[in-house]
């Protein structure tokens, strides 16, 4: 079974001036986050905008995605959706178009018990073969899937390799290590106000699943390393509080509205958010760009027209 460490970047959806799913663009973003060390990628996450995509959009994304990336990085795709049959509608898909793996979350609204997330991730993970990870993040779905749910699920499931974690809680991280003992990989968001980066590699978790990795890659996986010695140890310790005031930036607001308009200031092809999300601009976007400058961010990453 795969082994996912390192950086697992969530990538946002470009689309075109026509409000199109820009395919090139999308190669562009991927092929660089293979020049620069990412270990996987996280397609139509809620960087994605994917409640703001079609079905047909989202398949497309799938079959797309898998002919620029096979054979050259690992890609999940979330599989998330409101009802239980959707779920494994979509992971059966990806599966039957090759995709190396799936990720589920608990439905959003329904606000469902620990019984119940069980049953769900349990079918989920049951209807398919290939890698399956889950997405721990109450404050975007209602519901935490707890420790003790997540151990049942890795021992029903040889499948089940990953879960990604996404709540302010150091015990969480404590006890799915404790009690998976690595069976399945801790890998965390990088959101500065959780803060949890630091300790899910210390506690033994094998990376981060983040979005700063769009705009600094080859920063990101170098603090995103499992901590195997002191070198290392150092190392990301270092990294992550240099980067730490980009993180908080990009965080300004909810995934991916400061994402895309940093792609943008790069000249990378980000393009614009679909409605209800507002583009960043004005004055919070010209800080964003000064920060980046001082950063070193543009003339390392900047691309000419």
């Amino acid at each position: 079974m795969m082994n996912l460490q390192g950086s697992w970047v969530a990538m946002p959806t470009p689309f075109t001036e026509d409000n199109k799913i820009d395919f090139k663009g999308f190669e562009t973003l991927i092929n660089r986050q293979i020049k620069y060390g990412t270990s996987q990628l996280f397609i139509l996450g809620s960087a994605g905008e994917v409640t703001l995509l079609t079905q047909e959009e989202k398949e497309a994304i799938v079959k797309e995605v898998i002919q620029m990336t096979k054979g050259k990085i690992p890609v999940f795709f979330s599989a998330a959706s409101f009802t239980t049959d959707a779920s494994v509608a979509f992971a059966q898909y990806c599966e039957k178009q090759g995709a190396d793996g799936v990720v589920f979350t608990v439905p959003p609204y329904v606000l469902i018990n620990q019984t119940a997330a069980h049953i769900h991730l349990d079918t989920c993970m049951s209807a398919v073969d290939i890698p399956c990870g889950i997405y721990n993040n109450p404050s975007r779905l209602g519901v935490q899937v707890m420790p003790e749910t997540i151990k049942k699920l890795s021992d029903a499931h040889s499948n089940f390799v990953v879960d990604k974690e996404a709540l302010p809680s150091v015990e969480q991280l404590v006890q799915v290590q404790r009690l998976c003992q690595g069976k399945v990989k801790i890998m965390c968001c990088d959101f500065p106000k959780y803060s949890i980066v630091l300790p899910t590699l210390a506690v033994g978790g094998t990376g981060t699943a983040n979005i700063g990795g769009n705009i600094i890659p080859e920063e990101a996986a170098m603090y995103s390393r499992p901590w195997t010695d002191m070198k290392i140890i150092e190392e990301c310790r270092e990294g992550y509080f240099k980067w730490f005031p980009l993180l908080q930036a990009l965080y300004t607001f909810s995934n991916p509205v400061v994402i895309k308009a940093a792609l943008n200031v790069l000249g990378l092809p980000g393009g614009h958010l679909r409605k209800p999300y507002q583009d960043f601009g004005g004055q919070k976007l010209a800080d964003l760009e000064k920060l980046m400058g001082e950063m070193g961010v543009i003339d390392k990453y900047g691309v000419q027209s």
